[in-house]
């Protein structure tokens, strides 16, 4: 098992910048895929973004792309959502999640294991 927790969130205007942390205890870190989701008031939990257990292949929703950033270290057993160029529509609850299954790149919440508890991220306009 692998407990996680993320940190990093706040309040940032619109064109403003956060960085999430999701740091990782228990279980082997890097025997995991490390996923972002997020979850806005009234909506599904939505897919942000997926990194390899090995950082060598990354996915994201088409929503962040060129504007967010995953990564890891499993050194630190930690993984990171750089999030640059925040628009109101980011705002949601921010959750990591493990994946197991390191073989395929999950977009469904349902495919992850293990999660945090989030972190509110609010971007004004």
């Amino acid at each position: 098992q692998v407990q996680l927790a993320e940190s990093g969130g706040g309040l940032v205007q619109a064109g403003g910048s956060l960085r999430l942390s999701c740091a990782a205890s228990g279980r082997t870190f890097s025997s995991y895929n490390m996923g972002w989701f997020r979850q806005a008031p009234g909506k599904d939990r939505d897919f942000v973004a997926v990194i390899r257990w090995n950082g060598g292949i990354v996915t994201y929703a088409d929503s962040v792309k060129g504007r967010f950033t995953i990564s890891r270290d499993n050194a630190k057993n930690a993984a990171y959502l750089q999030m640059n160029s925040l628009k109101p529509e980011d705002t949601g609850i921010y959750y990591c999640a493990a994946d197991r299954e390191t073989y395929r790149m999950g977009r469904g919440a349902a495919e992850y294991d293990y999660w945090g508890q989030g972190t509110q991220v609010t971007v004004s306009s």
